[in-house]
């Protein structure tokens, strides 16, 4: 397979540095061809704005949607937003490694998110009728193509538990998992969750390193989350509510999938 991995954290010396060039090796070691987009090392522009656009309409107020589509379709995206575009198109799988910060991704790593989905490219597509809402969740640009999270936590993994403090795990990677990944059509594969990474030294990181090569022989094999697509039946059209002989009386992010 060719993979793209997408790594955002600034210290190469770091746990996340060391799992990432395992990583690398792992999958190379296996015959899979890979490509690195190390945010940092690359000095990526976090932030959307009227520039991404190199051929920006004079006087014109800024639409983040608009200027995107524009700038897609016409050619005149941001180069470095156009090479990402280009690895996406090339990898049959993603994975994206961070580190849990503040219950989420870096800010770098939502800033390649904002500036590489463009309209037109991972949002905006396909027909809007009263059977079909568009080519999303399911569908879509990167359909066909397979998605994984390896995410570092300093939190126990009781912490992270349905009743634990900090929340559910799968519940904190939701919007990242079903909206950034399965909404563009990616298949989504359950995350792996590397808890107590302050923690981890040279005695335990061999079994760190081998729980992660594990999944990583595994990556296109794994069963993908089974969330449930939008335009298959599940969800009353135009509403996008899922139908309430589905998962009755029930609400939550769980619903989502079958």
């Amino acid at each position: 397979m060719n993979v793209l991995l997408v790594y955002a954290h600034p210290e190469p010396r770091s746990l996340n540095g060391a799992l990432r060039d395992f990583t690398v090796s792992r999958l190379e070691q296996a015959g899979h061809a890979v490509q690195l987009s190390d945010l940092y090392a690359m000095r990526w522009k976090a932030t959307l704005d009227a520039d991404d656009n190199t051929a920006p309409q004079p006087g014109a107020r800024f639409d983040p949607s608009a200027d995107s589509m524009r700038a897609f379709e016409g050619g005149t995206q941001s180069a470095d937003i156009a090479r990402e575009q280009d690895k996406l198109r090339w990898a049959d799988a993603l994975i994206l490694q961070f580190p849990l910060w503040w219950f989420s991704m870096p800010a770098i790593l939502k800033g390649w998110v904002d500036r590489v989905y463009a309209c037109g490219f991972a949002y905006g597509v396909g027909e809007h009728s009263d059977t079909h809402w568009g080519d999303r969740y399911g569908e879509g640009m990167l359909a066909g193509k397979r998605a994984m999270l390896v995410v570092t936590t300093g939190g126990w993994a009781s912490h992270y538990a349905p009743r634990g403090i900090n929340g559910p795990i799968d519940d904190l990677l939701f919007p990242i998992q079903h909206g950034i990944l399965f909404y563009p059509g990616f298949e989504v594969l359950p995350p792996h969750v590397i808890y107590r990474s302050g923690k981890i030294n040279e005695a335990n990181f061999g079994e760190v390193r081998e729980a992660l090569g594990k999944r990583l022989d595994t990556l296109a094999t794994t069963p993908p989350i089974p969330f449930r697509r939008q335009n298959a039946g599940d969800y009353r059209i135009p509403e996008l509510t899922l139908r309430p002989e589905l998962a009755p009386g029930e609400s939550g992010f769980g619903i989502h999938a079958a």
